[in-house]
């Protein structure tokens, strides 16, 4: 069954290749599609394009399809073309020429385009959980780490002292970020495309904000030609999310790695999250690390993959837009993965608390003894230069220095709570 059909016969290997992948994408789609056609169907019976027997018809029928969508057993047959296809065919054959009412006033071209639209809105949704979580993790990490110092890097260098709570709530704030900007895009997407049809609108006097309410959107893409251009522009909104997301967390696997590491030893993994090797019996691979690292890479490229498909594409609805849910479905599941692995291996990460007593970290303490000068009333510059004497003479000791930052957002003032407020 197609809702295209011309009535010319179709070469099976184009039907193959135009078809795709769609029906295992439609299948994820099937519950949103039903959604959708309950609330059409409403808006229909208001507009007085269906009676009240119809009406409740159609509704019935579309919660008993719900009802097998929920428990597994709805299926898109072999000979239908699509979930739209389906969901009419089985109103059709339950229920007569009412199932062939309820696609008026819309096309195939809005119904995915709602569809893609509520099943982005959920997808959304479940990240920012989970992206909350891992920041709360990270915060509760800080608090506990907060007087556990460890060696600050820059170029890769030792360079002042900083701690595990710094280090740890530097994540927290970082996905702070990440959750305002899934709230940004959210908003972004959470608009209903319903009643554009084919991208110029209906003759039927469509209520669309009646179908905007009744699917709970947050707004309406008013214009009917843009709620068919907003097909790309969603998904490279989504890719925006992935990228932030995957740059936060690839710092963090490889901080995690290196410190992991033999020649820092600042963290050890449980042995859960490690692998061995098969012919050196004393290694711990940090595999499971290594290869969130290597998906946030794969992530990140997921924007630029969308404007691969859609730079080129004049307005009005274009076949290429199916390939994007072959990009967008699989990223929202490997960052579910990867936010869940995540949360797990920072919950389970041991550090370790005499990593300073080393003397190769003792310049970590220039800083501090330049600092302790200048509270004494010496200039930063001839302190700077006092303290950089020392070390070139071998005299720069530690002994009387201690560890006293004070300031918002420094090692013995982390901040904890407003970064917690900005999580939310």
């Amino acid at each position: 069954m197609k809702l295209w059909n011309n009535n010319n016969n179709i070469d099976q290997r184009i039907e193959k290749f135009t078809i795709g992948n769609d029906p295992a994408y439609d299948i994820i789609l099937a519950p949103y599609d039903v959604q959708g056609s309950l609330a059409h169907a409403a808006m229909l019976y208001k507009i007085n394009y269906l009676t009240s027997q119809e009406y409740n018809l159609l509704k019935k029928g579309l919660n008993e399809i719900a009802s097998e969508i929920e428990v597994g057993s709805f299926v898109i047959e072999d000979h239908v073309e699509d979930v739209h296809s389906q969901v009419e065919k089985l109103l059709t054959d339950r229920y007569g020429d009412v199932g062939k009412k309820l696609h008026v006033g819309r096309s195939r071209n809005d119904q995915v385009a709602v569809d893609l639209k509520l099943f982005y809105r959920d997808e959304i949704s479940k990240i920012n959980r989970l992206v909350k979580s891992l920041a709360l993790i990270f915060l509760k990490k800080a608090e506990e780490t907060k007087d556990t110092y460890m060696p600050g890097y820059t170029h890769t260098q030792v360079g002042m002292v900083s701690s595990f709570g710094l280090w740890y709530s530097s994540y927290a704030e970082a996905l702070s970020d990440d959750l305002a900007l899934i709230f940004s895009i959210q908003k972004i997407v959470d608009q209903n495309p319903l009643g554009s049809a084919a991208g110029y609108g209906s003759s039927l006097p469509n209520d669309r904000d009646a179908t905007t309410e009744a699917l709970n959107f947050s707004g309406m893409h008013i214009n009917s030609i843009y709620a068919q251009n907003s097909r790309g522009k969603s998904e490279l909104m989504l890719g925006y999310i992935f990228s932030s997301i995957s740059a936060t967390l690839n710092r963090w696997c490889n901080d995690t790695i290196s410190f992991c590491n033999e020649n820092y030893n600042f963290l050890k993994l449980p042995g859960d999250l490690t692998t061995g090797s098969s012919i050196m019996p004393h290694k711990k691979n940090p595999d499971v690390i290594e290869l969130i690292r290597a998906k946030c890479n794969q992530l990140s490229s997921v924007s630029s993959q969308v404007q691969n498909i859609t730079s080129n594409l004049m307005t009005g609805y274009h076949r290429d837009y199916q390939l994007l849910k072959e990009i967008i479905f699989p990223a929202f599941s490997t960052l579910k993965s990867i936010l869940d692995l995540s949360i797990y291996c920072v919950s389970s990460i041991v550090e370790k608390e005499d990593i300073m007593e080393d003397e190769k970290y003792t310049y970590c303490y220039s800083v501090e003894k330049v600092n302790a000068y200048v509270k004494k009333g010496i200039s930063f510059r001839d302190a700077y230069h006092k303290v950089k004497d020392e070390i070139n003479s071998g005299s720069f000791s530690i002994e009387s220095i201690t560890i006293d930052h004070t300031h918002i957002g420094s090692m013995g003032n982390l901040g904890i709570d407003r970064i917690r407020e900005k999580i939310g």
